[in-house]
């Protein structure tokens, strides 16, 4: 009897963009990366589309895309970020899902999900649909095709979420064992009770729905999920073969299929390397012929289902109180705080709830003076936010418009768009996931429904925040400096909110280290220069102009001007406004130039208070990346005199240090912290040259080991891992440029000789590329007699086996 086995990934991360910037802002916690999407990428989600499966000796004998041999599914949201920002990992994940289709019988090994990972069986049923319409709209978007199959977020399952799902076309979705109820054959007999994980989940079953469609459901191996999850399968890929294996029953007389799901996350990020155990296991049982691997299309096509199945409805995956990990301290929670509890997540979700239904009739009243169908509009509106272009905007708008636009009316109708949307994603299931009310997931729920608050105020005239936060502040937070929902809002999402003025000042502000074109895009707004004008006294500098600053979201425009009095460091004021007319601002400027240019700052100030009354700005109001990069120049001086200050300390007393060290006495600090910060600084100079300097690398090297200095190995991982991919990229773009070939081997030979491990995970994928398709034409030229393709071998060889790649 035919044995099947399938392995399936949820890719997924929160939407973790700023609501007004449309952008991941800077998250320390993921330093060196800058954010964590950033370095979940470069840990899991790229590493699986060139994973290593090595020989005996530890060389990379061979590189495989897993996903294109696995089921998988990729969050929306995800997938929207990879396409912006890693667009090569955005590229291949899409072309494995084109590769699948060759190896499963044209069978594609995506899936859809519902857009933005809400509770479907906690959501009204509008919610629901737009949710599982935006996820299909955005698979067909980016695959290409219709899916078959779509995975539910947390699993949470009701018949209602299903009903729609088979409405909309999808063929079947997967669901965790304990979510099955009884069974039966499919032609009738008696149903058997299979509660308590007792289903066997070698086959696919139906599920008869209340309206008489049907849908196919596959329950994945419990026990097996739980151990490559949970536990250390994953150390050897040999065994996690063999575990896989191990689900198979001569018992069983029909093709059975064994197949798990695990977060996709599992394999590199929660489980270091967990993508090569993946790739070794796919290889082994492939080349092996120990069974065939499949993806859910392939299978329910040759193997339709035998038996019908009832389900355990508002049950998920994640949580084995049902669906009440995202509504109730039911006893779920992640860390190993056991005096905490999670209360509030009621209040949380009361809040949020209320925000929803006190908007809804609102929304409905102003959008059908303008739109046929608002709720129809809203499910088409998925289409402009995978396109922003004014072409996808203007389309949108000439389906569903009742009439012929004013430029107010098309604000009216994006913000309303924005508002609905804004009014999903503060559903996202993370936002009740975790332990605390103060997670970064929950306070960016929040921050989805301050979006929602403010556009209300600007469409509606509603204030309705006082009522939400009243909601809100009955959620009490374990950690006691932030007392409550209502205090986290204040202290830590309401600084967040602006408007379009708030970008003027980042303008502005950038205006002094600058020069903007006419047209400059400032995240997801565009400002187009109308004035400019640059003054410069001693070490301060004033700018003056005028901008006009449009929304590409909700096409909102003001024109403003503005004045940045900048008098060195962090002393830095903006003044913004609207100006009545030209002729008011050229007062204003005049007025601001003179006094600047009289050296005079004092007034200078004076003036720019009185000129934008109320409306100032320091350094602190800046989005925080630009406010890092501003801070970054105004600190370089500062930074230089330090270095400068601590390089003499050092150079004087250096060999003081590395007496101490073999004395055996403790350093004083002050001279430890001396060495510690220069040679931390010449290394990462070092490791960042154009020109690496091998001998003065293991100069620095031998220096801080004599004097025991802790190296900063981080960042100069980063660094030097950085110099190897731009060498190696250089030598790709033009691989017979024998000087860089050189250069890459004397970079690559210095990897064991450093005190720490560097990732040259792109790197051995640049140089496994070119053993596939360059090196065999030097290894022609070198039989055929020709010096300069012996010698390209000899460095090339060297590289590869520095790289641990084999040839």
């Amino acid at each position: 009897m035919e044995r099947y086995i399938c392995i399936h990934g949820h890719f997924y991360q929160p939407p973790r963009e700023n609501p007004w910037l449309e952008v991941i802002e800077q998250q320390d916690e993921a330093h060196p990366y800058h954010d964590w999407n950033e370095k979940i990428t470069a840990e899991c989600y790229a590493p699986n589309l060139t994973s290593r499966i090595l020989d005996q000796e530890g060389r990379i004998e061979k590189i495989i895309n897993n996903y294109a041999r696995i089921s998988f599914n990729f969050g929306p949201t995800l997938l929207s970020w990879l396409e912006v920002n890693e667009p090569e990992v955005y590229g291949a994940i899409v072309e494995a899902d084109r590769q699948s289709q060759q190896f499963y019988s044209g069978h594609g090994s995506a899936l859809a999900q519902a857009y933005n990972h809400m509770i479907l069986p906690l959501a009204n049923r509008r919610d629901k649909y737009t949710q599982i319409l935006w996820g299909i709209r955005d698979f067909q978007y980016r695959f290409g095709r219709d899916p078959e199959g779509m995975w539910l977020p947390e699993t949470a399952v009701d018949l209602d979420s299903l009903e729609i799902l088979a409405e909309l076309g999808i063929r079947f979705t997967i669901l965790a064992p304990r979510q099955a109820l009884r069974v039966r054959q499919l032609h009738g007999g008696e149903w058997v009770d299979v509660g308590r994980e007792r289903i066997d989940p070698t086959m696919a079953y139906t599920l008869r729905l209340p309206s008489g469609r049907t849908i196919a459901i596959f329950f994945y191996h419990g026990p097996m999920s739980r151990a490559v999850a949970f536990e250390k399968v994953l150390k050897d890929g040999e065994a996690f073969a063999r575990r896989l294996l191990d689900g198979f029953s001569d018992e069983r007389d029909w093709p059975q299929l064994t197949h798990i799901a695990t977060d996709g996350e599992t394999y590199g990020h929660h489980h270091r390397f967990g993508d090569m155990a993946l790739a070794f296991a796919l290889n082994y049982i492939e080349t092996k012929e120990l069974a065939r691997l499949t993806n859910y299309g392939e299978y329910l096509a040759l193997h339709p289902p035998t038996h019908e199945v009832e389900i355990l409805e508002n049950s998920s995956w994640s949580c084995s109180h049902g669906v009440e990990r995202w509504r109730s301290d039911c006893g779920c929670h992640t860390s190993g705080h056991s005096e905490w509890n999670q209360a509030w997540r009621v209040p949380l979700r009361e809040s949020l709830d209320w925000l929803r239904d006190a908007t809804t009739a609102d929304f409905e009243n102003k959008a059908r003076e303008l739109l046929h169908d608002p709720w129809s509009a809203r499910n088409d509106y998925v289409e402009v936010v995978l396109d922003r272009s004014t072409a996808a905007m203007d389309a949108f708008l000439a389906k569903h418009a009742r009439r012929s636009f004013s430029d107010t009316d098309t604000v009216t109708v994006l913000k309303l768009m924005e508002l609905q949307r804004h009014g999903m994603l503060m559903y996202t299931s993370c936002g009740w996931f975790f332990d605390d009310l103060t997670g970064i997931e929950t306070v960016q729920i929040m921050s989805y429904a301050a979006r929602c608050l403010q556009l209300a105020q600007e469409v509606f005239g509603n204030n309705l925040e006082s009522h939400f936060l009243e909601i809100l502040g009955r959620a009490k937070s374990n950690c006691t400096q932030f007392g409550n929902g209502r205090q986290i809002y204040e202290q830590l999402v309401q600084p967040l909110v602006f408007d379009l003025a708030k970008v003027g000042v980042h303008y502005g502000a950038g205006g002094l280290f600058n020069d903007y074109p006419e047209q400059a895009k400032i995240y997801c707004y565009t400002a187009e220069k109308h004035d400019h004008q640059s003054y410069e006294t001693g070490t301060a500098r004033l700018i003056l102009g005028k901008t006009r600053i449009t929304s590409d979201i909700t096409r909102e425009s003001s024109l403003f001007g503005y004045g940045v009095l900048h008098l060195g460091n962090h002393n830095l004021t903006v003044g913004i406004r609207e100006f009545s007319n030209h002729s008011s601002y050229e007062e204003a400027t005049k007025e601001l130039a003179t006094a600047f240019a009289s050296a005079d700052l004092t007034q200078t100030i004076r003036v720019l208070d009185r000129t934008f009354s109320g409306s100032t700005y320091n350094l602190k109001s800046l989005f925080p990346d630009e406010q890092r990069k501003i801070l970054e120049l105004v600190l370089q001086m500062p930074l230089e005199e330090a270095e400068a200050a601590y390089r003499q300390l050092y150079e004087h007393h250096g060999p003081l240090l590395r007496f101490l060290k073999e004395a055996s006495g403790p350093p004083p600090k002050a001279l430890y912290t001396a060495a510690e910060f220069v040679l931390n600084a010449d290394l990462q100079r070092a490791f960042e040259d154009e020109e690496l300097n091998l001998a003065r690398i293991e100069h620095l090297l031998r220096e801080a080991r004599l004097e025991g200095i802790s190296l900063e190995t981080t960042s100069l991982e980063f660094g030097f891992r950085k110099t190897l991919e731009r060498l190696a990229e250089q030598l790709a773009a033009d691989p017979s440029d024998l000087i860089m070939l050189q250069k890459l081997k004397d970079a690559t030979t210095l990897l064991s000789r450093l005190p720490f491990q560097v990732d040259v995970w792109k790197v051995q994928n640049i140089c496994y590329e070119m053993l596939q398709t360059v090196y065999e034409e030097y290894q022609v030229g070198a039989q055929e007699g020709h010096e300069e393709a012996k010698a390209w071998l000899g460095h090339f060889d060297t590289i590869a086996q520095n790289l641990t790649v084999r040839v």
